[in-house]
């Protein structure tokens, strides 16, 4: 039934259904011919959606669609650049650090790639910067959006694996400084070999004025994070928090959003969050599946029968999590990898929330490798720049994430 199950689901890819649809139908099948009463399958669609924790999806990412929106990116990029902007090819690290920053507030790899190249490939390209390796690196910095918290992923796991959403997010400052940082070094080291122009010298007036303008979207994570971690109120509670001070923020204190615009933010994010939920009541039935077949632990057994060397099977497990976001979108990837490795994960010693951290660092980075490659296609979208170009761009800042990802998926082992 497994192998039944994964062929018609490589079949329904392979000949362009969509992943929803096709995680759907292929557990159907399966459930029909294994004589499974097919009243179970909406029952375990409903049962997988039926979670407090799914409610802060919505409303981050309708969160993270009203600060791209409005000025706050502008304002973020603006801050950014007084703090960086004067080292030579320093404009290049603001899009890392203003890709950071946004993704204290969205949670989304795509929105934080769409604000921040909207606001600043014109301006690196204005100032001689390479547009395509500046696509590229806003692009990869994208990535770094669904590992700081707030992110969508790391709540989705929570939910797959019941653990707690916040320490997920705790987990998450870190790793997601490490790919910021690793990032900043690339593009340091290229803007000495190609003598991109410094920016402003620097100057704490200068530093203080962008501060004051861009104070109210800084204070987002602030309100966020601190709201969780001191307890005030629950992840989905703080999500709920973020879409109205974002709306507030944006009609009456930065007025750059009109009540038309909200409507149509409203819309997009009931149709992102439409998807989102889909595919996640079609993998809980798959779930249910795998675990009644005994899919898991099979597979673990098997594993650990071909080798009891932990580095050597996490290595195997990075590979598939790589390959996997290569070809599936983040969220669906995470909600099929999951309940499949998991186990695995914990059989080898691994914390639930460590393996959470690297699931979702390594679906990320399929977020920047074709052909799905999301947040390139957005980067493409908006700046007008060929995806081959881009696409080539891309090698020296994936080659750094990957890096990044090893270096957390092995160090806790070592500490």
């Amino acid at each position: 039934m497994s192998l039944l199950l994964f062929g018609l689901f490589v079949l329904f890819l392979f000949i362009g259904v969509p992943v929803a649809i096709a995680i759907g139908a292929a557990t159907l099948a399966a459930m029909y011919a294994a004589g499974v009463p097919l009243l179970v399958m909406p029952q375990q669609m409903f049962s997988g959606i039926n979670s407090f924790a799914l409610v802060a999806i919505p409303m981050f990412i309708l969160a993270g669609d009203v600060m791209a929106r409005g000025a706050v990116s502008a304002r973020l990029v603006a801050f950014a650049e007084a703090l960086i902007g004067f080292v030579r090819g320093g404009l290049s690290v603001v899009s890392v650090l203003a890709g950071m920053f946004f993704a204290a507030i969205s949670g989304s790899g795509a929105a934080t790639t769409a604000a921040v190249s909207s606001t600043l490939v014109p301006e690196l390209t204005r100032k001689g910067y390479d547009p395509a390796s500046a696509a590229s690196l806003i692009a990869a910095s994208g990535t770094i959006g669904v590992v700081i918290p707030p992110s969508v992923p790391m709540i989705i796991y929570a939910v797959i694996a019941q653990e707690s959403v916040s320490k997920l997010f705790l987990s998450g400052f870190i790793p997601g400084l490490a790919m910021g940082l690793g990032l900043m070094a690339i593009a340091l080291v290229q803007g000495y070999r190609r003598a991109y122009p410094a920016g402003e010298k620097f100057a704490l007036p200068t530093i203080w004025r962008t501060f004051r303008a861009a104070f109210w979207g800084l204070l987002t994570p602030v309100i966020i994070l601190g709201g969780i971690f001191s307890g005030i109120f629950t992840p989905s509670e703080a999500a709920v928090v973020a879409v109205n001070y974002a709306i507030l923020v944006s009609l009456f204190i930065y007025r750059d959003t009109t009540l038309r615009d909200l409507y149509h933010l409203l819309i997009r994010s009931a149709v992102t969050t439409a998807v989102i939920m889909i595919v996640i009541a079609s993998s809980a039935a798959l779930s249910w599946a795998l675990s009644s077949w005994q899919v898991p632990g099979t597979i673990a057994r098997f594993v650990l029968g071909f080798s009891t060397e932990t580095y050597l099977i996490l290595a195997l497990m990075l590979v598939l999590i790589l390959l996997t976001g290569v070809f599936i979108e983040t969220a669906s990837a995470l909600i099929i990898l999951t309940p499949i490795l998991l186990p695995l994960a914990v059989q080898l010693g691994v914390d639930p929330v460590h393996f959470g951290i690297i699931i979702v660092m390594g679906l990320a980075i399929g977020m920047i490798t074709p052909p799905v490659a999301i947040n390139l296609y957005v980067a493409s979208s908006v700046t007008g720049i060929g995806l081959e170009r881009i696409t080539r761009a891309i090698l020296p800042y994936l080659s750094m994430l990957i890096l990044v990802l090893v270096a957390v998926t092995y160090l806790p082992l070592l500490w």
